[in-house]
């Protein structure tokens, strides 16, 4: 089974969004959301540990769209020098592989919703409105800005547009709570879902000198 110190070293040189951090605030969730919901802990724990090991960070130089096919083909390795049996090195895999908002491959058992569920808990509420400025900072775009009328209604940015925390919020952060898969998850997400909702509200009037 990895440990924490291995998922230490893994996560030593990510940027502050995917770092260990990150990781540990993940497994928590996980192992919380697995032991109501009946799901298999040690493949839990071993997806948390190795879902963002390869490509995540948005610094340019990785490959972020594609992280969690990098990091599932990370965690096969891992859990093969272990001496994992494949189909449970499957079973890590799969979670890992859909465990990405975009991604293409939804997750079919109880282990990859809980990954998800877990991962995408971690950018609502106020840890989320933290995460989601310090991706903005990386990826050297504005903290504040308003979002184009063509943003707003097909996610289609104009020349030149950035991509601020609040655009994040309307394209992503904003309809998380409607993806949880577990009912441990969704009502975890509801209170988180509010917490960031009333914060982009309130920074917005903020902005127009309004509060």
């Amino acid at each position: 089974m990895p440990t924490l110190e291995q998922a230490r070293r893994w996560y030593a040189a990510a940027d502050p969004v995917h770092d260990f951090n990150h990781i540990q605030r993940v497994l928590a969730l996980a192992e919380r959301i697995a032991r109501a919901e009946g799901a298999d802990l040690e493949i839990v724990r071993a997806a948390v540990l190795l879902h963002d090991a390869a490509d995540a960070a948005p610094d340019g130089q990785s490959d972020r769209p594609t992280h969690h096919l990098s990091s599932a083909e990370y965690a096969r390795g891992v859990l093969a020098a272990e001496g994992w049996p494949p189909e449970r090195i499957e079973a890590v895999a799969h979670c890992i592989r859909a465990h990405r908002f975009r991604g293409n491959e939804a997750p079919q058992t109880l282990e990859a919703k809980i990954l998800f569920d877990a991962d995408k808990l971690d950018v609502l509420g106020a840890i989320g409105a933290a995460r989601a400025f310090a991706y903005a900072a990386l990826a050297g775009q504005p903290l504040t800005g308003q979002p184009s009328d063509s943003f707003r209604a097909n996610w289609q940015k104009q020349p030149g547009e950035p991509h601020t925390p609040y655009h994040e919020f309307l394209f992503k952060l904003s309809r998380i709570k409607d993806r949880m898969h577990t009912p441990t998850a969704r009502a975890l997400a509801e209170s988180r879902h509010r917490y960031l909702a009333d914060f982009f509200d309130r920074l917005a009037r903020e902005v127009n000198g309004e509060a």
